[in-house]
């Protein structure tokens, strides 16, 4: 965490809480707590609203974490998952290529019947069961994905969710080999943490996620497997590459 060290009385009032938070930071550990709201807004001299603003945009850069209840922690440089967007891989595999330890945090299956928009998504009949999977992926031992898959329950048993999952419905699949596996229709947008994504995560509701809500499709062209994954802002940075013309 760096700064250009400039002290210049022509910048901006938020360019210069900018400039020292980035001071007070680069004097701080990795981990190490930083002083309440209150107090730091006295020591920078601003409101307490404007200092929460500066901060949020730390947060998004993965520079500062907030534990609910506990406070705000300087955040150590994370190994980045970078990928691009036209092969569809899981995080798992992402993460072994740079050898990031990954694993799966907590975990809950619950088996109901579909919602109206996953009936219609999924091609099902609103009374027809659904397996809703939503568990947390751990990043060297931290939260940094929360990730919930829909699928009807004729796709997966329990007993394979039981014994042969790490986290990745995909990678299920693909070492099960059936149904076999064609294409997935992703949409990314930026989201707010809701309340249940908050406290898997350990951050405040409201705070700003990576959201991809994609559908999985079969060789005929069914659809298996309608998902939310919610990134945390630090740990992935995605691309696409574009062909000119």
């Amino acid at each position: 965490m760096t700064s250009s060290g400039k002290n210049n009385s022509s910048l901006s009032p938020s360019r210069r809480l900018h400039e020292a938070l980035v001071a007070y930071l680069n004097q701080m550990k990795p981990g190490e707590r930083l002083p309440s709201e209150p107090n730091l807004a006295r020591q920078m001299g601003v409101s307490r609203a404007t200092l929460r603003e500066a901060m949020r945009a730390f947060e998004t850069q993965g520079l500062l974490y907030r534990r609910q209840g506990s406070g705000t922690y300087v955040a150590r440089q994370p190994q980045v998952i970078e990928s691009g967007l036209e092969v569809l891989e899981s995080i798992e595999t992402l993460a072994n290529r740079i050898g990031l330890p990954v694993s799966m945090g907590e975990l809950k299956i619950e088996q109901r019947p579909a919602k109206e928009q996953e009936a219609r998504v999924l091609g099902l009949s609103p009374e027809l069961q659904v397996f809703e999977i939503s568990r947390v992926i751990l990043a060297e031992g931290q939260p940094a994905a929360y990730l919930v898959d829909i699928l009807p329950v004729d796709v997966l048993a329990v007993e394979e969710l039981a014994e042969d999952f790490r986290g990745s419905v995909l990678d299920l699949l693909l070492r099960r080999q059936t149904p076999s596996l064609a294409r997935s229709r992703c949409e990314i947008t930026a989201t707010t943490a809701s309340s249940e994504v908050a406290r898997a995560l350990g951050i405040q509701r409201g705070d700003v996620l990576l959201c991809f809500i994609a559908t999985l499709y079969t060789t005929s062209d069914r659809v298996i497997d309608y998902s939310f994954s919610y990134f945390l802002p630090g740990y992935f940075r995605f691309h696409v590459v574009r062909r000119v013309g």
